[in-house]
This record gives C-alpha cells, sequence and structure tokens, in this order.
C-alpha cells in the first residue's frame, strides 16, 4: 500500500508524513542519488527510499541509495556524486550535522557541478534527541549554505524542488530544515510528476582550483561564495517562500515567523478571531532584509515566533537596527525598543521546549494588554496528576539487553564501578530500575570519556556501545584506547540493527566487529551471546574488570523485535 501511495501518479492527493513527503518531492527533483545515516526525526526520509529503491530504480535505472556509516561520511559520499554531475540528497537529524560539520564548511566554498540538498531535522523539546535542543540554524548560518524551511506537508514536497533548482543555478548546495512536528506531521499533499532522468554518463572532471581547498584559492572561493549569497537573497526577496498573510497596512502589530511556528500562529489567530499581519519566512537564509524592513515600516510592535533559539529574533533585531526603527521587539529574548535598546529580559516566549499555539495566544494577549484566557486554565492543567511515563527496554518480547543488566548486577557493584554510555537503545540503562548509567553525551564520545577517567582515576569503569555506534564513531576511540592503554571495560552491544530508530541495515551484516577489535590489538577480547550463555557472559565480566588496559566484550543477540518481525515475515512466506 505505501509502495503506491509515494508512487502515485501526478495530480492524485495523498496522505503522507512530512519526511516522506520530502522523499516525494526529491523524486520529483529527479533526484538520483541519496545517502542517509538514520536519526530520528529525520529517519523515515531514508526509510522510503530504502524501502522503495527497486521500484524507483523502474523509474530512473540510474537511482542509487545507501544507509552509510555515519552523517560525515552520508556527505561526502553524496558530494563525490554531485562531483559526477550527479543530483544528490542527502538527510540526517540535528547531530549528524555535527558529525558532518568537518565536510558541511568547505563543501559550500566550492561551485558543484550537480546538485546537492541537504535535509537537517530539528527536535525542540528532545523527544529523540537526548543530548540538547541544539538548534542547526547556527551552524547552516556559519557556513553561508542557503535554507528553507518548510511550515506544513505541501511546503515539505515542493520546497525540495525548489532547493534543487537554487543548488542547480547556483552551484552550491542548499539545505532544508525540518523540526519534529513539521517531519512527523501527516495529512493530504497533492502530488506532482516524478522526473525521469535522462540517460546520462557520469564522470568526474579533473579541475584542482575547483576542488582543492587549500589557500590562497580557499579565500578566493570564500569571496566568490559570499558574492553568490548576495544573488541569492535577490532570489530570497523576490520568493514567494516569503509571503505575508492578513495584510493591513492600518496594523502597528505584526508577526514574523517560519516553520511549524507559523502553523501555530494562524492557530493562534484564529482561536482569538484576530486577523494581525504576518510575514512568514520560508527562505530563511540569506533572509530577506528589504522585504522585513518593508514589513517593519508601519508597525510598533513585533513578535516573533519561531521553534528553537531566538535566531530569527537576533538577524531581525539587528536589521531593525540597521533601518532606525523605532518600534519594540517580542520573542524569547530580551526586548528590542526604541531602534536602540535590548531591555534586560523581557521574554514572551519560552525560550526551553517546543512552540505551542497556546504560547503564542498568550504573547499576543500580553502584546495587546488583554486579559490572559489561559492562567485558570493551565492552573488547573497543572493540577491534574498525570502518571509519568519513562521509556524501558522492551519486555514483551523482551530485549537482550536485559541480560546484559542481569550480568552486571550479579558481578559487579555498582556503587563502586563508573558506567558510561551513548545514544542507542543501552541509553534507558539510565532508567532508575536499572541505574547502570553515569554519563551519556552523543555516539561514540563514550571510550574516549572512559580513558581520560581510567588516566586519572583508579576506578572501574564498564563502557557501553552499540553496534551501529561502534561504527559510526567509536573505533577511532577504540584505537586510542589500544594506542594509550587506558583500562576501561568496553562492552559492544551487538543487536545486528540499527533499533532505536527503526531497524535500519548497518555494517555489521557485512564487517564482524571482533575483527576490527583485533585489528586494533586488543589483547583481550570475547564473543559472547549473552541470552544463550548467560555465565559466561557473568564469569567474562569478573575476569576482564581486573585486568588492566583496554579489553572488549561483543555481547551479540539479536534485537528481539527485529528478530519476531523476521520470524513473521518468513511465516507468511
Amino acid at each position: 500500500m505505501q509502495k503506491e501511495k509515494i508512487l502515485e501518479r501526478k495530480g492524485r492527493k495523498i496522505s503522507l508524513l512530512g519526511n516522506e513527503a520530502i522523499a516525494r518531492g526529491a523524486l520529483e527533483a529527479g533526484v538520483d542519488f541519496v545517502t542517509q545515516y538514520p536519526g530520528t526525526p529525520s529517519s523515515e526520509v531514508g526509510d522510503t527510499f530504502f524501502r522503495l529503491k527497486e521500484e524507483i530504480k523502474k523509474i530512473n535505472p540510474l537511482f542509487y541509495f545507501e544507509y552509510s556509516t555515519n552523517e560525515k561520511v552520508a556527505l561526502e559520499v553524496a558530494a563525490g556524486a554531485v562531483f559526477c554531475k550527479s543530483r544528490a540528497l542527502v538527510s540526517m537529524k540535528n547531530f549528524g550535522l555535527n558529525v558532518a560539520s568537518d565536510f558541511f564548511f568547505p563543501i559550500s566554498q566550492i561551485r558543484i557541478p550537480g546538485q546537492l540538498v541537504i535535509l537537517v531535522a530539528d527536535d525542540p523539546s528532545c523527544w529523540s534527541s537526548a543530548q540538547s535542543e541544539q538548534d542547526t540554524r547556527h551552524l547552516i548560518f556559519g557556513a553561508k549554505i542557503p535554507m528553507l524551511e518548510p511550515s506544513f506537508l505541501q511546503e515539505s514536497k515542493d520546497f525540495v524542488i525548489f532547493a534543487f533548482q537554487i543548488s542547480e543555478k547556483f552551484q552550491i548546495p542548499v539545505v532544508i530544515r525540518h523540526t519534529t512536528r513539521v517531519a512527523h506531521q501527516s495529512g493530504p499533499v497533492v502530488l506532482g510528476e516524478i522526473k525521469r532522468p535522462k540517460e546520462k554518463k557520469f564522470k568526474f572532471k579533473k579541475d584542482p582550483k575547483r576542488f582543492v581547498t587549500t589557500p590562497p584559492r580557499v579565500l578566493e572561493m570564500k569571496v566568490d561564495l559570499i558574492k553568490r549569497m548576495e544573488k541569492i537573497r535577490e532570489v530570497s526577496e523576490k520568493s514567494s517562500l516569503n509571503k505575508i498573510f492578513n495584510q493591513s497596512p492600518k496594523s502597528k502589530f505584526g508577526i514574523i515567523t517560519s516553520g511549524v511556528g507559523f502553523c501555530y500562529t494562524m492557530e493562534a489567530l484564529k482561536n482569538l478571531n484576530l486577523k494581525i499581519p504576518v510575514l512568514k519566512l520560508g527562505f530563511v537564509f540569506p533572509l530577506p532584509k528589504k522585504k522585513i524592513k518593508k514589513f517593519l515600516e508601519n508597525k510598533r510592535q513585533i513578535l516573533i515566533v519561531e521553534e528553537g533559539d531566538p535566531f530569527l529574533e537576533e538577524k531581525i533585531k539587528e536589521i531593525a537596527f540597521e533601518a532606525k526603527w523605532k518600534g519594540e521587539i517580542f520573542g524569547k529574548e530580551s526586548s528590542f525598543e526604541g531602534g536602540r535598546i535590548w531591555k534586560e529580559r523581557k521574554t514572551i516566549l519560552p525560550s526551553v521546549g517546543e512552540i505551542k499555539s497556546e504560547y503564542v495566544e498568550e504573547a499576543i494577549l500580553k502584546i495587546l494588554n488583554k486579559k490572559s484566557i489561559y492562567k485558570k486554565h493551565l492552573k488547573e492543567f497543572l493540577e491534574i496528576k498525570v502518571p509519568k511515563r519513562v521509556p524501558l527496554l522492551c519486555t514483551n518480547p523482551p530485549c537482550p539487553y536485559w541480560a546484559i543488566v542481569g550480568a552486571i548486577k550479579k558481578v559487579l557493584n555498582p556503587e563502586e564501578v563508573i558506567f558510561g554510555g551513548e545514544i542507542g537503545c543501552y541509553m534507558l540503562f539510565s532508567h532508575k530500575i536499572i541505574s547502570l548509567q553515569d554519563y551519556l553525551f552523543c555516539m561514540g564520545s563514550d571510550i574516549g570519556i572512559a580513558d581520560g577517567i581510567s588516566k586519572r582515576s583508579n576506578q572501574k569503569i564498564v563502557a557501553f556501545v552499540g553496534d551501529s555506534s561502534f561504527f559510526h564513531a567509536s573505533i577511532p576511540q577504540l584505537i586510542n584506547s589500544s594506542f594509550n592503554e587506558s583500562s576501561p571495560l568496553i562492552i559492544i552491544l551487538e543487536n545486528q540493527t540499527t533499533a532505536m530508530t527503526g531497524h535500519q541495515p548497518q555494517p555489521g551484516s557485512k564487517i564482524k566487529i571482533e575483527e576490527i577489535v583485533k585489528a586494533c590489538k586488543i589483547k583481550h577480547l570475547k564473543v559472547i551471546d549473552q541470552v544463550k550463555n548467560p555465565k559466561e557472559l557473568e564469569e567474562t565480566i569478573r575476569e576482564f574488570i581486573k585486568l588492566k588496559g583496554p579489553k572488549v566484550i561483543v555481547a551479540r543477540h539479536i534485537c528481539a523485535l527485529l528478530e519476531k518481525k523476521l520470524k513473521n515475515r518468513n511465516e507468511k512466506r
């Protein structure tokens, strides 16, 4: 059913997820190369292409898709294809852009011969991103890469097509920023025609001036990039992606918004039965300065509604200051007033978590000096005792990680051992009934932190690493641990899939983890099926924790949900 939906003919109106709409837009734009490292809230983009790749090849025989080992690799592989004049899409979550940033910054400098669109999905309120509410707009702005931000489903599809057009015209990568609510909302999308690219031969044309980013050439590239960005700003100024709703020349109050903030704004205005002018920014970088200045002209109060940091708020304050505008700007930070003053703190929207239409309504009422309609409602809501639902490892069928927890608790005293973790199902070791996690930051960080602790403390350390995380970012840390002879006990939890983001395949199906560990010169190594051989696991933990130098246990047992899924699939055959 899903295959038919995504690949339906032009003119049909079908229900899609925001991420599926991104995939459909890429197909309509003629994408022939897609890479991703799965990360929520962006995972469904890659999942869609992975599921449909054979069907897509019938439409476009040149089509290629891969799950890469990490986001940096995904971007580099896609860039290689683009250097051969491919039309590529790369998809990742916000923290994936951190991993890719080593390549993300220099790729903006060159004139790319193909087309490249990068989808980045931010996660306000940390629904799936435990590390922080990172707002990728700061990185995108720093890299000087054009950015579009859709607000709803139809835009998610259509903006991808426009992004490829901008990429082709200006020979530059283009970013589409999603947030969780846009990525995971579902609803009707009107389909366009899937582009059927003409047969062509891809070839890398040697050009050191284009592809070699070393001084002094890289400085010339930067000058060229700045010039291109000014031309792109002219496109932003004229683009219908930036438009005004509820036009009212006499209104002294206006709202500037982007992304899902626009949806909350329009809902709030509908609930309040108000028609306040709204400038919706879809082409977020470079910002249309002239259009913003024009919008400010006759206003005395401006509310900025955006998800994430006060990014637009800061940029619009700069534009207002430059225009010597005398009004007042409200948002998540201190107020701008009289064209010259930033008051200490006059926040009117929350700086943490997702925006909601109720918050926007309250902000509008405060600016208009009208009575709050939510104080009583909020008080009553806070008095409701809602049971907390805290994530826990699967129990039906039981997750194989439970066997690790049981063995650790039997053999070690958790009060005397430090336990490190990373992003994956095993981050749930932090649950109070397990309590086997003393630090957690990002993929690849666990062994590195354990190395530092072992160099400064005699405490025993157990570092948990998932198999997908191992291939993603932990091999350099393992090499460092071997080279510098630190002493953590590293338990690699091999459940043979990327479980937390939807059971996407990873390199473990072809490459044995223990062979990499051996190549890193780790002397103490054992591979154990912890479910079938719990006693062996207990004895190995007891033995290894006493040894000096790095030691590795590969705990290998398939994810219980994946095992059940494969069994059901085989039974249906």
